[in-house]
């Protein structure tokens, strides 16, 4: 069957260009509808308009045994462990407590409220938890680990829409409350008397030539090939394609880090397209039982930052820089930190690619512990 194949390269392909495109009006539509939530929803709407259905399609085999790896062991590859010493282990402390809070959080908050309809009814009954993973992927991770997490934890098409809708309201309402709060972080600096005057050392990009793109396609191919042939277990596939990619981007000279983290962005947009065919606009459901327990969750894990960065004594610029580099991503994370000083752009960059490095892992530890409890 070739139609679903077409629908996809098709998607790809405008979302593509359309984020790309310098135009005021088209850019004002992606502050708001991301190039991932479109490229899952124009497949859907094709569907849905001529009437057919390719949930069944080998297109979404193809894509778990070959896409999503890619997208990992792409990204993974595209995290520099030196760029990331130049940081410093106490913002990068700040940043951690962030995705423990964001990984923990709906397991306490399961065993502290058992009994609440919320729980019983909405993350027990009606599988809303189910939803939660892809959330911490989302808010750790970004795209990639929120794909991976769903496949894992197999989250029904209409939740997983339901979670991508409330995730995307809730991120841009958060980007613009942390672009404001950041250029109040001196006054906070004053106000919690945290005397953190220390300066992240520069970071350099790299001055060798990189190896070519045809090389760094075919090492990225090959590897995921051995990995299909090896393994049978999809969450092992994860864990080894992660240290791969770490490996290669880590221990490889001259390796492109750059194609790296673009191959993974198009193919995040690969993965979405094909999920997407799978999507029925009628089983759509938006609960806001949900969405009040999401915003108690993303300003617990502010508040849980502020209160680490208190006991390290760090610059509290470091808390919605950290925030950004978990829930908004490479981005949005140097776009706010921009608002407090642009030398540390760098910096929330290679934080934003810890975090799409780790994401996986945390969701898959909230996984683990929300199935020994719902």
């Amino acid at each position: 069957m070739i139609a679903p194949w077409i629908i996809a390269l098709f998607t790809v392909l405008v979302v593509y260009y359309l984020d790309r495109w310098e135009n005021k009006h088209i850019k004002s539509i992606f502050d708001w509808v991301p190039a991932i939530l479109l490229a899952y929803l124009i497949p859907a709407l094709i569907s849905y308009i001529f009437s057919v259905d390719y949930s069944q399609a080998n297109i979404h085999d193809f894509s778990k045994a070959y896409f999503i790896p890619l997208a990992i062991i792409a990204v993974m590859a595209s995290l520099s462990l030196n760029q990331l010493k130049a940081i410093g282990f106490k913002p990068i402390l700040v940043f951690l407590a962030g995705s423990v809070f964001i990984a923990l959080f709906p397991v306490v908050f399961v065993l502290s409220f058992s009994e609440t309809d919320l729980v019983v009814s909405t993350l027990g009954s009606n599988e809303f938890w189910k939803g939660i993973p892809p959330i911490v992927g989302s808010w750790i991770g970004g795209s990639t680990s929120q794909l991976v997490l769903k496949e894992i934890v197999d989250c029904p098409e209409a939740i997983f829409l339901s979670v991508l809708v409330m995730d995307n309201i809730l991120v841009n309402i958060w980007t613009i409350l942390m672009f404001q709060g950041i250029k109040k972080s001196n006054k906070l600096n004053k106000w919690l008397k945290i005397s953190d005057k220390e300066l992240p050392e520069d970071i350099r990009d790299e001055i060798q030539r990189p190896i070519p793109v045809w090389i760094t396609v075919v090492v990225l191919l090959l590897v995921v090939v051995v990995t299909n042939f090896l393994l049978s277990s999809f969450i092992w596939k994860v864990v080894l394609l992660s240290i791969f990619g770490l490996i290669l981007g880590n221990f490889v000279p001259r390796w492109n880090f750059k194609f790296s983290l673009k191959a993974g962005a198009i193919l995040i947009l690969v993965v979405m397209a094909v999920l997407g065919l799978k999507l029925h606009f009628d089983s759509l459901g938006f609960d806001m039982y949900f969405f009040g327990f999401l915003v108690i969750w993303l300003f617990g894990h502010f508040v849980f930052m502020i209160l680490i960065a208190k006991v390290l004594n760090v610059n509290m610029a470091w808390v919605p820089i950290a925030s950004m580099a978990n829930v908004g991503g490479i981005a949005t994370a140097p776009a706010v930190t921009a608002a407090y000083n642009k030398k540390w752009m760098p910096h929330a960059i290679v934080l934003a690619i810890l975090s799409m490095a780790t994401g996986t892992f945390w969701g898959i530890l909230t996984i683990y512990l929300l199935q020994l409890f719902i």
